[in-house]
């Protein structure tokens, strides 16, 4: 282990620090006390690696303060986002402008003195985490280890297809680089090398990951359980690997920066060792990642060793921000006003493609993006409504550009794959490709979704929803930083047959609904798929996940059953009782929706008059206003059966306490499509019998 010394350069009776040294521990010195006012947090990485990041954005970071969303930035991920004051004391030195919703300047800093006073503390801009959309400047909410680095991976790939698409000869509108501070934390974590190994295969020689190896994590030190050779790894992974021995050596970090830059066919990932040294030294032994409050006294030796008023909190010389804005201000307002001249003359050679980034910018659709959306005739045998969806992804794709994704390998069976001319297979050296092969790599694909989201294009993902379970995180930070990424699982019930219960979810699709602010969609058939679609592509900033039958489903009448419209509603009645007066209520999703609808004509030659509802989207129908969800669902009728080939939990919502829940209660089986049917009740017989209990009871 290399113990680096953060002493200053100067005897702490000598003030006379260079320029870069008071920057470097301006920056340290503001974590220390943020930490120490919050009684809360994180300050060796910030303290350890403040060297590295001052470097990194006075002298290479391609970013203006003035506009923290200018399109081609250089981004900057805190993967390690326990270190968060890291990046809020960055923000703050550097003068980052905060903009609002609506993408306007508020003309205000993103992060005040007042914020680095208040960190983790109640509606300040500086919570425990980054979170993105909450503070200016931060490109992504991290916190789960791992998901900063594999989020970065996504925009790089972003920026390589941008170029590839609008980068004429005379204007390159696009070639920003990414640059992400891991720790050992994140290299421990699977997602972390799911990702290296995809960007290496790729050659995202736009992307830089450093990571900061001080053998620290929070049960003590590394060796507890980590002991493998990561630059040997990341060779492995194809990627270019440079070794800085001392963090606070900047000759040394500059060097390994313009080697990142120098570098053309690979990722670059930058080993920096930073072993902290506090003042005092009883402090040497827990001067980790993850620490806790220095403590008055430790603070005020620390200062002292490095030269400064060891009773001075918060402080920021007047120098030091001069610094900041003659240094990154000055060249990060450079480069944007040179692209703002190049992107005004692109507006007049390429009209087109100015449009087509100026809708990309505000989240908004393509204009004729839905002119070709098929209609599915009546058909009893019908269709999977992953094929279904297969063909509405793909006529509506033609017209959308910048709608682009791909399988965890799984693109035939899921039938995600863009056929359509020229869509084309994003692949080193082929970087204009629409369809991306993630391999199998369920978790690293939904964070780099993530990253391709918050480059403002709109992807998809695909894969067995059983296996939605692997990428959970990224799924759940989605929905946190309301991205309007788009998760297509299919294979959604014990339809998956032979392969058995390890392929056939039960407990994941009321699990997806769980997480706040995720839009679910089961589509029951063909053309409620149309309709799911045409709903998703409306949600600016909404994720969803759509789920999908492997199996057919007989696509409706819809001159007999109510229009597939009503899908945007989340539930409607699809098939009224006689006289519009129901004994009692079937609901159901996906493909039981023809199962409820032939217990309904069971059921009449019964003399019950059952409806049936189709709820597609518990979130949507949430969202509707309380007449209309009575409407649906009368208060009234207490009668009710729900079917669903899921696990039951949450259908209480929807059928009251006494109502009927037949769905999965148990794990599925293996055994063939009809046989699984009939052991776990989803037949017409069963659900005739609840319903007429159902009707007994009320």
């Amino acid at each position: 282990m290399n113990t680096v010394s953060i002493s200053a350069e100067t005897p702490a009776s000598d003030h006379r620090l260079s320029v870069a040294q008071q920057s470097i521990n301006t920056i340290r010195t503001l974590c220390m006390d943020a930490v120490q006012q919050a009684n809360s947090g994180h300050p060796g990485t910030p303290m350890g690696m403040a060297p590295v990041v001052y470097a990194l954005w006075q002298e290479f970071l391609r970013f203006d303060p003035r506009d923290p969303i200018w399109p081609n930035r250089d981004r900057f991920v805190l993967s390690s986002g326990h270190a968060s004051i890291l990046l809020y004391s960055l923000l703050h030195l550097a003068g980052v402008q905060a903009v609002n919703a609506k993408y306007e300047q508020a003309g205000e800093l993103s992060v005040k003195l007042d914020d680095l006073k208040r960190f983790r503390q109640l509606d300040s801009k500086c919570p425990g985490h980054p979170e993105y959309r909450w503070t200016s400047g931060v490109e992504t909410t991290t916190g789960p280890l791992g998901q900063g680095v594999a989020t970065s991976v996504g925009m790089a790939i972003a920026g390589r297809w941008l170029a590839a698409r609008y980068n004429r000869p005379d204007h390159a509108l696009f070639d920003y680089r990414v640059y992400a501070l891991a720790g050992d934390g994140c290299m421990m974590e699977g997602i972390s090398g799911e990702a290296a190994s995809l960007a290496g295969h790729l050659k995202l020689s736009n992307l830089c990951w450093i990571y900061d190896s001080n053998h620290i994590t929070i049960e003590g030190s590394t060796s507890l359980a980590f002991s493998e050779n990561v630059a040997a790894r990341f060779l492995a992974y194809h990627w270019n690997v440079i070794r800085v021995s001392d963090a606070n050596d900047l000759d040394e970090v500059r060097k390994a920066f313009r080697e990142f830059q120098e570098t053309q066919d690979k990722p670059t990932l930058i080993i920096v060792n930073s072993h902290i040294a506090y003042g005092s030294p009883h402090k040497q032994d827990t001067a980790g990642a993850h620490g806790e409050p220095l403590g008055e006294e430790e603070i005020r030796a620390t200062k002292r060793a490095y030269g400064w008023p060891e009773d001075a909190k918060f402080l920021v010389p007047p120098e030091v921000v001069e610094h900041f804005q003659q240094g990154i201000g000055r060249r990060g307002g450079a480069h944007r006003k040179a692209w703002i001249e190049s992107f005004q003359h692109y507006k007049e050679s390429e009209p087109a493609l100015a449009a087509e980034l100026m809708a990309m910018k505000e989240r908004e659709a393509p204009a004729g993006w839905d002119r070709e959306l098929p209609f599915f005739p009546p058909d009893p045998k019908g269709l999977g409504s992953r094929e279904s969806s297969g063909k509405v992804l793909n006529a509506i794709a033609k017209h959308f550009p910048w709608l682009i994704g791909g399988a965890a390998d799984l693109a035939p069976s899921t039938k995600t794959k863009l056929t359509f001319d020229k869509a084309g297979d994003f692949e080193a050296g082929s970087y204009d490709g629409r369809n991306f092969h993630f391999g199998i790599r369920e978790h690293a694909m939904g964070a780099i979704l993530n990253g391709l989201a918050l480059s403002k294009l709109r992807p998809f993902g695909s894969g067995f929803l059983i296996f939605s379970d692997y990428g959970r995180n990224p799924i759940r930070l989605a929905a946190i930083m309301e991205l309007s990424v788009i998760y297509i699982f299919t294979h959604d019930s014990i339809g998956v047959g032979e392969d058995g219960p390890t392929h056939q979810p039960i407990e994941q699709l009321p699990s997806l609904r769980a997480i706040p602010g995720l839009i679910d969609l089961r589509p029951g058939d063909a053309n409620e798929v149309v309709e799911a679609w045409r709903i998703i592509l409306s949600l600016p900033r909404e994720p969803v996940v759509l789920i999908l039958s492997r199996q057919a489903l007989p696509t409706l009448d819809r001159s007999r059953y109510a229009s597939a419209t009503g899908v945007s509603r989340g539930g409607y009645i699809l098939s009224e009782a006689p006289g519009g007066k129901p004994d009692m209520l079937l609901v159901a999703t996906g493909s039981e929706i023809s199962l409820a609808l032939a217990a309904q004509d069971e059921l009449a030659k019964r003399q019950v008059n059952a409806r049936v509802i189709s709820l597609p989207s518990w979130q949507l129908f949430g969202k509707q206003d309380e007449a209309y969800r009575h409407t649906v669902l009368p208060p009234e009728i207490t009668a009710r059966v729900s079917i669903e080939q899921a696990s039951t939990f949450g259908w209480e919502r929807f059928v009251g306490l006494n109502g009927a829940c037949i769905g999965m209660n148990t794990f599925g089986a293996s055994a063939p499509l009809k046989e699984l049917q009939r052991k776990f009740g989803f037949t017409v017989e069963h659900v005739v019998e609840a319903a007429l209990k159902q009707v007994g009871r009320a």
